[in-house]
């Protein structure tokens, strides 16, 4: 049942949550046939591969968190999940959610509506908008970590923490982010995929 799979990330959501993610999958699916939100080939599994693999983002993030940015947003993943985890979990979260593609962020901005969302969007280049000042930030395949500390030094408020998924290869991303940046770092495996995990930064200088 989707509820176990919930479960598996340390999430309790009623069924009213899920009906409003598989709303969200079902506008993601319906935007998708026209821009590409996603790729075609991730969508028969399309609910392990984004909206669990988005909510357990969300299981890790500081209780009574108010301000998250989601950076390059795309198609809503993790943003639009937490966003829509939140209206039962923590409804006074406000997720903003920037996305430089004018479509994409269309999207964005209409799902948020057509679900009733607590978002923000910001259809601006991560490194033209004002600091954020968020208490979480998170970022899904958007840049290679060393790109990402930059983000999170402008954007992350001091105590705040940085949550990003990453591939096989994120202790070679470590190695190579701290080379410029110092930062503490600690890793959980991914619930969707053995090989994955979710990198939560925190206390980040820079070299």
């Amino acid at each position: 049942m989707r509820t176990d799979l919930f479960q598996s990330c340390g999430l309790n959501v009623s069924r009213e949550t899920i009906d409003r993610l598989e709303a969200l999958l079902a506008v993601m699916v319906k935007w998708n046939a026209k821009i590409n939100l996603v790729s075609r080939s991730s969508l028969a599994d399309a609910w392990s591969r984004h909206i669990v693999d988005s909510a357990q983002i969300y299981g890790l993030a500081p209780e009574n968190t108010k301000n998250w940015a989601d950076l390059g947003s795309g198609g809503g993943f993790p943003g639009l999940v937490i966003a829509a985890i939140a209206v039962e979990l923590n409804p006074d979260l406000c997720v903003t959610l920037v996305e430089a593609d004018q479509r994409k962020a269309t999207f964005l901005r209409q799902a948020s509506q057509e679900l009733a969302l607590n978002t923000k969007v910001m259809s601006d280049r991560i490194e033209n908008i004002e600091p954020l000042r968020a208490e979480v930030l998170s970022a899904r395949a958007l840049a290679p970590l060393d790109m990402l500390c930059g983000f999170v030094a402008r954007h992350l408020a001091p105590n705040g923490a940085a949550l990003f998924p990453k591939g096989e290869t994120y202790t070679q991303e470590i190695q190579a982010a701290q080379l410029n940046w110092r930062f503490e770092a600690s890793i959980k495996i991914s619930v969707t995929e053995p090989k994955a995990v979710i990198l939560k930064l925190k206390d980040l200088t820079h070299v």
